[in-house]
């Protein structure tokens, strides 16, 4: 079922670069592997995709312990400040910081290892209530402050977009996040480039790729339905 579905959205990826007129190259397919078992990661793995996005610090730091060195982790959920030193030096990319507080922590923990650590900053574009991230309006300013923090480097942006039937419902979100993108990239801050665009999900990813993003984040499209632990 993996390798089928894996080939569906390898599919569904180049044919959304062609209609951009991108490069394949250009997208990275994030595997959000959160809730799944070592084994299934490892099927993943064993197609040549070694980038896993996780959710939780612990099941982060137990998968990095089972898998592969050479994998790229990606730590793709709310990241509680106290968490930060389990995971500052494990990770590829922090995706999901949405305040100093959180940045700050993260540049403590970074200078205690001698470290450089790269992040994204977290929007929250269509300003839902039930979700974590910066608003639009005040991304460029926690950017900047982000930017003085010595043992970090801005790398891009991150959404969640709305959970729509519809993907096309979100192509206006994605353009607003790729056009914050361009204006603070036209700041030109010192220590933030904006090369990294991580938006787009099982659900909406084609639509993400055609407005720019050139991370996507696939959970349910490559290992299906979640799997929830009873707590």
């Amino acid at each position: 079922m993996i390798k089928e579905n894996l080939a569906t959205v390898e599919h569904n990826i180049a044919e959304a670069c062609k209609r951009a007129g991108r490069a394949r190259e250009e997208v990275t397919l994030i595997a959000v592997s959160k809730t799944k078992p070592v084994s299934m990661l490892q099927e993943v793995y064993d197609t040549g995709i070694h980038d896993f996005g996780e959710n939780k610090v612990q099941e982060l730091c137990e998968k990095i312990d089972e898998m592969p060195s050479d994998i790229r982790w990606h730590m793709i959920g709310h990241l509680q400040r106290n968490k930060v030193k389990y995971i500052v030096d494990r990770v590829a990319l922090i995706h999901s910081v949405d305040t100093y507080r959180l940045a700050e922590e993260i540049n403590i923990q970074a200078k205690k290892k001698n470290i450089i650590v790269p992040i994204l900053v977290e929007v929250n574009i269509a300003g839902e209530e039930s979700k974590f991230g910066t608003s639009a309006e005040d991304a460029l300013l926690l950017v900047e402050e982000i930017a003085q923090l010595e043992n970090i480097r801005i790398k891009g942006l991150m959404t969640i977009a709305p959970y729509v039937v519809d993907s096309e419902e979100n192509r206006l979100y994605f353009r607003k996040i790729k056009q914050l993108s361009v204006d603070i990239t036209n700041k030109n801050i010192h220590n933030v480039s904006m090369e990294i665009l991580s938006m787009g999900m099982t659900g909406d990813y084609a639509v993400a790729i055609e407005e720019g993003a050139t991370m996507v984040r696939v959970g349910t499209g490559i290992f299906g339905e979640r799997i929830y632990k009873n707590s």
